[in-house]
């Protein structure tokens, strides 16, 4: 799969670059369960940058564990830039990390709506004392699919991020 030799490519060229800068990251995922830290991880010499990685899957573990308001989660939902914007600043207070990266979306096949269909994902990227980046972004394809290009584009801004960070 294509995608999968893009992660591997993208999370490696971020390693490399967070160690050669000497800045670390953390995640917060839920749509992706896990699979940016993991994606991170599969390089060797990632525990120099990457020690930290929250899977909030749900609501409650997003309020317990991150720090996300029961009214923000209400009013907005779960998939929402507000959200992942809270998720980013919970990982990075409880990490100490310079980077964090949050993200949440509906991978399918079922739970979409007319207001965020099955492929939405929102993303949020920060760095202490910086209020976070966020963006929605409505990918195609089945669930592994939507997974996978969430992975791509959340390495791909984290390296963006990080040439703003220095």
């Amino acid at each position: 799969m294509a995608e999968r030799e893009a992660i591997y490519a993208l999370a490696a060229n971020l390693v490399n670059e967070l160690i050669a800068s000497g800045h670390t990251v953390a995640t917060a995922e839920s749509c992706t369960g896990g699979w940016i830290a993991k994606a991170l991880t599969d390089v060797s010499g990632s525990s120099q940058c990457f020690g930290y990685g929250i899977v909030s899957y749900s609501n409650g573990a997003k309020e317990s564990l991150l720090g996300v308001r029961p009214g923000t989660l209400e009013s907005a939902g779960a998939v929402s830039e507000e959200v992942v914007a809270e998720m980013v600043a919970g990982v990075l207070a409880l990490s100490g990390a310079d980077l964090g990266v949050a993200v949440s979306g509906v991978a399918g096949p079922e739970g979409g709506s007319d207001a965020k269909p099955v492929g939405t994902v929102c993303f949020a990227w920060a760095a202490p004392g910086r209020a976070p980046v966020t963006e929605r972004r409505c990918f195609d394809g089945d669930r592994e699919t939507v997974r996978a290009r969430t992975v791509i584009h959340a390495l791909e801004r984290l390296r963006e991020e990080l040439k703003r960070v220095g």
